[in-house]
């Protein structure tokens, strides 16, 4: 959470989330607020005659794997083998090992209190996700 926190103070941002469903307001002092969420859910409902899912429309760029958990022995190992496999990709290492190509990205990163690798992967469409998804999974899960 830290991290994000970090980011959002210093780029200014108003809304933080995680695909482990965290959500930061900087109304709310950075706080990590699923009431604060679901109340913004509920006002958007109440201004038009739009569903949930027709708001979210707007949102979805890309369609994502949801996270997936790994349990790994050596993570620190399996995260540079997935850094080799891809060294021709755009990566940052703010907060675990983060992979962005033209069309896709992934994120995989240590658990800090269980021995699990933690994936995420989005891509343009479901098909390059999978494909995506399935190829470092085979590298997390050998």
């Amino acid at each position: 959470h830290s991290l994000i926190k970090a980011e959002m103070a210093r780029t200014g941002a108003v809304f933080g989330g995680e695909h482990s469903g965290h959500f930061y307001f900087r109304e709310f002092y950075l706080a990590d607020s699923g009431m604060l969420a679901a109340l913004h859910v509920l006002a958007a409902l109440a201004e038009g005659d739009r569903t949930v899912s027709e708001l979210m429309a707007e949102f979805t760029r890309y369609s994502a794997s949801g996270e997936i958990n790994s349990t790994v022995a050596d993570q620190q190992a399996v995260v540079e083998a997935i850094a080799d496999r891809y060294a021709d990709a755009e990566q940052d290492r703010m907060d675990g090992l983060t992979v962005t190509a033209a069309d896709w990205w992934f994120n995989v990163r240590a658990s800090n209190t269980e021995p699990l690798l933690r994936l995420n992967v989005e891509g343009a469409d479901e098909a390059t996700m999978a494909r995506v998804r399935d190829e470092v999974l085979a590298l997390i899960r050998g």
